[in-house]
């Protein structure tokens, strides 16, 4: 089988040339007779052009398309919780490197209206978003990924993670090491309304996942439950201060994000408890921060690289004709450090995954 290689051969030409030119790199500046020669070569040589990067391909084609892109994120609450911080800088480095680039980035935090959306060809959403369904501006835009809330599957492409699943990984993690009284430390959920500064209380999955599945163990203590409005480090904090304060500690907690979950590490060494000797901890996310944390945070991870790669793809094909939404639930992974105790208990090492 003839090779890019073969092809420049026989043209007199570099295999770059030849790639630029099979591509129709419109950056290229080549005499029409060398462009001759390499199609001649082809022919004569019956090359067939396997493409290794369909995506750049395809993502050429749609250069001149609008795309916006929604965050409910300030930029100050992206530094306090990276999550989606992660997913919309993975979301912006795809783009760039497929020779695209956002049109419009709308932080719901400075309440646009839906003129904002005006002029857009496709849009990805990061948090949860109640749109209106009707809105104008909104319904005009026939390409539309939801990435971490998944509104409508019957309309709209979403990336989404199972907290049912990340739950259940955790408490199983922690039920397997012995301990028999789990709290949680988590946050609601909070459903922005696009277009207004309001928007409504939800119970979150890993709230609802934890108190159903404790409540099938028969091992479900409603006083060991606290609920916060979001999963900041202050909040983490807070909540982990007023369970102290409470009394009757249980001997581990699930903590619904990772900055929670050293925020509260810290709650606990300021009033003279140790991690994991008095109180065993494990957190969902899997920052950086959480393999330096003191001691090193037991988490589950959430692969939010992942899942800025897959919406942009996701995107990328609506815009080229697929009209099938699809809805990707990305896997999760049990991280195992020092915070839960399982190298005293079980004699694990830390970092291993499973």
């Amino acid at each position: 089988m003839a090779t890019i290689r073969d092809v420049a051969s026989l043209a007199g030409v570099s295999p770059s040339t030849v790639s630029r030119v099979l591509n129709g790199d419109p950056s290229l500046s080549v005499q029409e007779e060398t462009r001759k020669k390499i199609m001649s070569a082809v022919e004569q040589l019956q090359y067939k052009m396997v493409s290794r990067r369909p995506a750049a391909a395809k993502a050429a084609q749609l250069k001149d398309y609008k795309i916006g892109l929604v965050t409910f994120c300030s930029e100050q609450f992206e530094s306090e919780d990276p999550y989606y911080l992660s997913i919309r800088l993975q979301i912006e480095k795809e783009f760039n490197q497929l020779g695209l680039h956002i049109t419009r980035t709308i932080r719901w935090v400075n309440h646009e209206s839906y003129e904002s959306l005006s002029g857009l060809d496709g849009l990805i959403v990061i948090g949860k978003f109640e749109f209106d369904p009707y809105n104008l501006f909104f319904n005009r835009i026939q390409n539309v990924v939801f990435v971490d809330y998944s509104p409508d599957e019957n309309r709209f492409d979403s990336v989404i993670v199972d907290f049912n699943k990340v739950t259940t990984l955790a408490l199983d993690h922690l039920i397997g090491l012995g301990y028999g009284k789990i709290g949680l430390i988590s946050s609601r959920d909070f459903i922005n309304r696009f277009g207004s500064d309001t928007g409504f209380d939800s119970v979150d999955q890993r709230q609802s996942s934890f108190e159903a599945y404790m409540k099938l163990k028969r091992m479900y203590y409603p006083e060991h439950v606290h609920i916060g409005k979001d999963f900041s480090m202050s909040t983490g904090y807070r909540l982990m201060k007023e369970a102290i304060d409470r009394g009757n500690l249980p001997e581990a907690f699930l903590i619904g994000s990772d900055p929670m979950a050293i925020a509260a590490g810290r709650a606990l060494k300021e009033s003279g408890l140790k991690v994991p000797k008095d109180i065993a901890i494990v957190g969902i996310d899997d920052i950086e921060m959480a393999s330096y944390a003191d001691p090193p945070l037991t988490t589950v991870k959430i692969y939010t690289e992942q899942m800025g790669q897959t919406a942009v793809r996701m995107l990328l094909e609506r815009m080229n004709g697929r009209e099938v939404p699809l809805k990707v639930v990305l896997p999760s992974k049990l991280i195992v450090r020092s915070s839960c105790g399982a190298e005293q208990k079980t004699g694990i090492q830390g970092g291993v995954g499973s």
